[in-house]
């Protein structure tokens, strides 16, 4: 007798995860803290990733807020658009205004989405009256999130 072996490829099973790139000027504060909430609150469903038009470094305080909620940003970079544009990306999402003008048009089908999110930059000194700013930034792009969430949510079960 024969046997016949099947084989089943499981990322065909899979749904593929989308990819989110978050989009700011500097790459240094919203989209890196966007970046840490949305893969902690579902790294599942999301390939996260954030950029800058002009990328500089991660804030030494937007690392300090994330950890105040478990969530370790330390290890993230501050990286430049270009290097996104032939990525496959799904949705860019822009969270200031300034990024959301220069932001490049990618060649793909990319769903863009525009939040505009005061930015709580006010130098590189870490300097703990910035701390409050910085929660208040953070606590805006989880409302954010958790709306996109919900659509995404809504989207699938149609």
């Amino acid at each position: 007798m024969n046997s016949i072996e099947y084989f089943i490829d499981l990322d065909l099973l899979m749904p593929r995860k989308k990819k989110v790139l978050f989009i700011c000027t500097g790459n240094a504060c919203r989209s890196q803290i966007a970046h840490g909430l949305l893969s902690d609150m579902a790294g599942d469903q999301f390939e996260v990733y954030s950029a800058g038009t002009h990328p500089s470094q991660v804030h030494l305080i937007s690392i300090a807020v994330m950890e105040e909620i478990g969530i370790d940003i330390s290890h993230h970079s501050s990286d430049s658009i270009d290097s996104y544009l032939h990525s496959g990306i799904d949705i860019a999402i822009t969270v200031c205004d300034n990024a959301d003008q220069a932001c490049p048009t990618f060649p793909e089908n990319v769903k863009r989405i525009h939040w505009s999110i005061d930015d709580p930059f006010r130098g590189w000194n870490f300097d703990p009256n910035q701390l409050d700013a910085f929660r208040e930034t953070r606590e805006k792009i989880k409302k954010h999130i958790k709306s996109f969430l919900e659509m995404e949510k809504k989207k699938n079960l149609d």
